[in-house]
């Protein structure tokens, strides 16, 4: 039954692990995606309200948020299935890989959403 499952690469792997871990790793699966959202309809938000910030830095930190969203987006699912590999092989789990990257990155988009802001 497993091999039916999407996607097989991650599947197909080591046994059926424990279905509270498989459960936690959806959770944090569906907790990257709701913040890849939340970065997207920020970018959406600065463009659509226009607020009173400096419209070069308000449209590249807009930018940078919807970017945010779109790695975000794609990293999540990678994360899952790199550690649904790891739990079905009973492997150490791997850690956040690109968590620094869209620290830094939300960190720019605010602080230029702030300057723009303040000289205006």
């Amino acid at each position: 039954m497993s091999d039916r499952r999407f996607p097989r690469a991650v599947f197909r792997h080591g046994e059926e692990p424990d279905p509270r871990f498989s459960l936690a790793n959806e959770r944090t699966f569906l907790a990257w995606i709701r913040t890849a959202m939340a970065f997207v309809l920020a970018g959406i938000a600065l463009e659509a309200l226009d607020p009173p910030v400096l419209q070069p830095l308000r449209v590249i930190a807009a930018g940078i948020f919807v970017f945010l969203g779109l790695i975000s987006s794609l990293f999540a699912f990678a994360a899952w299935a790199v550690s649904e590999r790891a739990l079905r092989n009973r492997a150490p789990l791997p850690g956040l890989a690109f968590g620094s990257v869209i620290s830094a990155g939300a960190a720019v988009a605010v602080i230029l959403v702030i300057v723009g802001f303040i000289w205006r």
